[in-house]
């Protein structure tokens, strides 16, 4: 199918397909894929590079409040405490339910094995290839690590449905059969065009509401701060788990907006409620279907340690990991804790990556998907080295 569309295209497209297909993001991509396992598994990408310092704040370090001393931290920004040492942004203060009963928890100090360059573009590629060579040369291959443990997995029926939006996901793009649709992202239709759409189909409650979400979620599509991303996330999440709830087992997704370098309290917040609002519908739709299931949050690399001087962070290196589902131990934040304070620094700057955190993802995928620690290092993560468990899963 063509990567572009006419707005005529898609509204016929969209009609056609009926409410669950336009719940889909118009301009988010979305992978979906069948295997043969009654558990599921969520892969959301954040790209912009979250910054794990600022979502799980470690409050019991000293050294903390003179790098940050201007950002908004702890209990005078509505922080929640989580284990005595570290603290979760106000921003998912909704997910602390989940933090309670063990259905969310956190590995902090990670990466992937990029460093240095710390740009967006490489960052996001490795982080979705996951290491096409052992000495992970992005330019031996261009597929997705979990496009490759698809291919591990006997029986699999790889269905990528409305993969929607600019770009294609590298994350499950390879061998393993799937399918895109990208239309074009431009949905700015007249307030006459919308109204004469409104009343064609304003007696079919299928149509209508096809088209309803068709322009809300379009209305999304280039600015971050805009007020319906939390409709947007809802709309991704609910089609996602519908999915999930039929043949489907693995699905992907991406959530932007997590560049901070300027008014980091004011410009995350957004972000962190889009994404609450993703995890919660997920659980709410997948209903018993989400004790089997595990969402794993990443994204491309972290943010550095001190304040720049525009009220935000710069591009670093390690950051944290999200998982939540009632298929993961949660109620714990995993890892080990470099500290913060002189000497413990990547270069000086950034946050110690204390494991790889290919490796955590690794291990989700051998003792969900039942895929082999031999095949999960030679061929979905190649050069890893798992190392000890962590048990993250129940």
């Amino acid at each position: 199918m063509s990567d572009r569309m006419t707005r005529r295209e898609l509204i016929k497209r969209t009609a056609i397909l009926g409410c669950s297909a336009a719940a889909s993001p118009l301009f988010t991509p979305i992978t979906l894929a069948s295997a043969p396992t009654e558990h599921r598994l969520v892969v959301i990408i954040l790209r912009g590079a979250m910054d794990g310092l600022d979502v799980v704040q470690p409050y019991g370090d000293p050294a903390l409040a003179g790098l940050r001393n201007r950002l908004n931290f702890g209990e005078a920004a509505g922080a929640h405490d989580l284990d005595g040492f570290f603290s979760l942004h106000s921003g998912l203060g909704d997910l602390m339910p989940l933090w309670n009963t063990g259905e969310l928890g956190f590995v902090h100090a990670v990466s992937t094995p990029y460093r240095d360059k710390r740009s967006h573009f490489d960052g996001q590629d490795f982080l979705e290839n996951g290491g096409s060579s052992r000495d992970g040369d992005l330019t031996v291959a261009r597929d997705g690590w979990l496009n490759r443990a698809l291919s591990l997995m006997p029986g699999v029926s790889s269905t990528t449905a409305f993969s929607v939006g600019r770009n294609r996901m590298l994350l499950l793009k390879g061998e393993a059969p799937t399918s895109a649709w990208s239309p074009d992202s431009d949905l700015d239709l007249s307030l006459q065009s919308q109204l004469l759409l409104r009343n064609l189909y304003q007696n079919d409650p299928l149509f209508s509401k096809a088209v309803e979400v068709a322009f809300d979620l379009s209305d999304t599509m280039d600015n971050p701060m805009s007020p319906t991303r939390a409709a947007r996330a809802r709309a991704l999440a609910q089609f996602t788990a519908d999915q999930l709830n039929k043949d489907t087992r693995i699905a992907a997704f991406s959530i932007g907006g997590w560049d901070t370098h300027n008014n980091q309290s004011r410009t995350l917040l957004p972000a962190l409620r889009e994404l609450t609002d993703a995890i919660l519908t997920l659980k709410r739709k997948l209903g018993r279907n989400w004790e089997r299931t595990a969402v794993l949050t990443l994204t491309e690399f972290g943010r550095t340690v001190r304040e720049n001087g525009s009220n935000g962070t710069d591009h670093g290196t390690g950051g944290v990991m999200l998982m939540s589902g009632g298929a993961v131990r949660g109620g714990k934040v995993f890892g080990r804790w470099p500290g913060l304070g002189e000497g413990n620094l990547y270069e000086d700057r950034d946050l110690m990556p204390m494991r790889d955190m290919r490796a955590y993802v690794a291990w989700i995928l051998r003792d969900l998907l039942d895929l082999k620690s031999p095949a999960l290092q030679d061929l979905v993560f190649p050069g890893l080295d798992m190392g000890d468990k962590p048990s993250v899963l129940l």
